[in-house]
This record gives structure tokens, C-alpha cells and sequence, in this order.
């Protein structure tokens, strides 16, 4: 009698062996895959940043250049003889010397500088120096004749006294106001007692304008409009002694 044969049992497959579970290996390999592409993503992203930090660094260059070699050619004009660039600061030498112990500009040294200053704001003005110009510090200095807290005090009235010139509205030549309010926002008294001293006493008694650039990631000072008034009388002058703030 003949049995019917029954075909042979298949044995179970271990979950490991079945198909859709990868090898360690595969694993490895697809993590390592992930990784270089995350890393590569992250030095793209890297370089792209140093390049564009690049990029705003030679363009804050070459704009603050193109300023500096505009005022190069203002102070180059014969009209204005006698006035330097030196870097950043713009040096007067005989045109704006102080007397001994004095704050006073005589003779022609006013008239001079309220021709010579409404052409530099023309200048700050443009799109060149405006777009990284911070501030422009007058900077009053003193000999080395005296005691230091006396002259440090002078250095401060000599620059105070280059902003009466040009704040006078009665003045000959006086500035437009629209260059008066301008100017009071833009400049920024400053003043030395024995610091960069000259050749002689005489060169050292003088003040100085320096221009100041904004670093590339210093945001720009919010502007704020100051009360306007006309009143030019100089607090160093006898008669306008009595103002107060």
C-alpha cells in the first residue's frame, strides 16, 4: 500500500534573514553617506559666509578708500594750500594755530575754515564716505608748555572754539543751516593735552579734524533730531557766558 508522501516542512526563517532587514554593514555605510552629505552642506554653508564676509570687507575697503581719495583731491585744490590728509585726519597746520595759552582763531583762519568745511560735508554727503562715516572728532591739541590738566582743558576750548566758528550764523560767509544742523550731528569734540606734539610749540598749538569709519558688523547709531535753535553765541566769549543747558 503505497502512502501518500507529504512534501517536506520548510523550517521557519529566523527574523534576521528575512529580506527587508539591512546588514550592519549597510547601515554603517548609509550613516556614513548621511554624514558627509550633512558635512558637506555645513562647509558649503561655511565658505559661502567667509565669501560673503569677504565680499562686505573689500567693498567697506574700497568705499572708505574712494572717500579718502576724494578728500585727497579736495585739500589738493590750490584754494585750500596749506591743508594735509594725513591717513584719516585732516591737519590745518598755520591755518587754524592757536596763540599761547589762547582759544582764539584770528586774522583769516575763519573765514578760511567756513570755506573749507562746507566742502568737506559735501563730501561726507556722498555715497562714498556717508555709507561707513561714523563721525568726524575735532581735535584740539596743546604744547607742552604748561601744566597738563590746564592744557588738556585748552586742547578741549580750542576744538569748542573750531565749532563756534562754524555754528555762527552772523557770521561773513556763514554756514547754510541746513550744513549747521549736519554738522552738529556729525562732528564730535575731542581734545589732547602733549599728545602728538610738533616740531616746534607754535605747530603744536592747532586743531584737527580726524574722520571715523564704522567697523564691517557695527550697526549705524540711530539718528536722533536734536531741538534746533539759532542761538550762536559762543560759550567761551564773555557775553554768552551766562547759557546754560
Amino acid at each position: 500500500m503505497f502512502g501518500i508522501k507529504s512534501s517536506a516542512r520548510k523550517p521557519n526563517r529566523d527574523p534576521a534573514e528575512k529580506p527587508f532587514w539591512i546588514s550592519f554593514s549597510d547601515l554603517m555605510t548609509a550613516l556614513m553617506v548621511l554624514f558627509l552629505v550633512a558635512m558637506a552642506v555645513a562647509l558649503m554653508a561655511v565658505t559661502q559666509g567667509l565669501q560673503r564676509l569677504e565680499a562686505e570687507k573689500k567693498a567697506r575697503e574700497e568705499s572708505i578708500g574712494a572717500c579718502l581719495a576724494g578728500l585727497r583731491s579736495l585739500v589738493a585744490q590750490p584754494e585750500f594750500k596749506g591743508v594735509v590728509l594725513n591717513d584719516s585726519a585732516i591737519e590745518f597746520g598755520a591755518l587754524a594755530e592757536f596763540d599761547k595759552r589762547g582759544h582764539q582763531l584770528g586774522g583769516d583762519r575763519p573765514a578760511f575754515l567756513r570755506r573749507f568745511v562746507p566742502r568737506l560735508l559735501e563730501l561726507t554727503r556722498g555715497a562714498a564716505c556717508e555709507r561707513w562715516l561714523k563721525r568726524v572728532v575735532v581735535e584740539g591739541f596743546a604744547s607742552a608748555e604748561g601744566s597738563y590738566l590746564f592744557n588738556l582743558n585748552l586742547s578741549l576750548q580750542r576744538s569748542q572754539r573750531l565749532l563756534c566758528v562754524l555754528l555762527d550764523s552772523r557770521a561773513e560767509r556763514a554756514l547754510s543751516q541746513a550744513d549747521r544742523k549736519y554738522l552738529r550731528r556729525l562732528f564730535l569734540v575731542g581734545g589732547s593735552s602733549f599728545n602728538a606734539l610738533k616740531r616746534n610749540a607754535e605747530e603744536s598749538r592747532r586743531v584737527e579734524l580726524r574722520l571715523e569709519f564704522r567697523e564691517l558688523n557695527e550697526k549705524r547709531e540711530a539718528e536722533q533730531e536734536l531741538p534746533w535753535d539759532e542761538d550762536s553765541t559762543c560759550p567761551l566769549d564773555p557775553v554768552g557766558r551766562g547759557s546754560h543747558g
